[in-house]
C-alpha cells in the first residue's frame, strides 16, 4: 500500500482570467441540481477551489515547486 501525501487547505488569492471563473461557475451550476426555488445547489466558490486543486494535482504542482528555477528572482537595483 502506497503512502498518500498529506494535503492542507490553504486560503490564498489567485489571479485567473475572468473567463475561467465564469466557465467554472456556469458549468458547476449547470451540473448541480436546483432547490424548490430554482437556486443551484452548489457552492460556486468551493467549485473554484476544487478545480484549482484538481489542476494542480494533474499538472504535478509538487514537482514544479521543488525546482528552484521556477521561483521568481528578486529584482536587483
Amino acid at each position: 500500500m502506497q503512502n498518500q501525501p498529506e494535503f492542507l487547505a490553504v486560503s490564498v488569492n489567485v489571479d485567473l482570467p475572468a473567463s475561467a471563473l465564469k466557465a467554472i461557475v456556469e458549468h458547476a451550476k449547470s451540473l448541480a441540481g436546483k432547490d424548490s426555488q430554482g437556486r443551484p445547489l452548489i457552492d460556486t466558490a468551493g467549485a473554484v477551489g476544487m478545480m484549482i486543486t484538481k489542476f494542480l494535482a494533474e499538472k504535478d504542482f509538487e514537482t514544479y515547486v521543488l525546482d528552484p528555477g521556477n521561483y521568481p528572482r528578486p529584482e536587483t537595483a
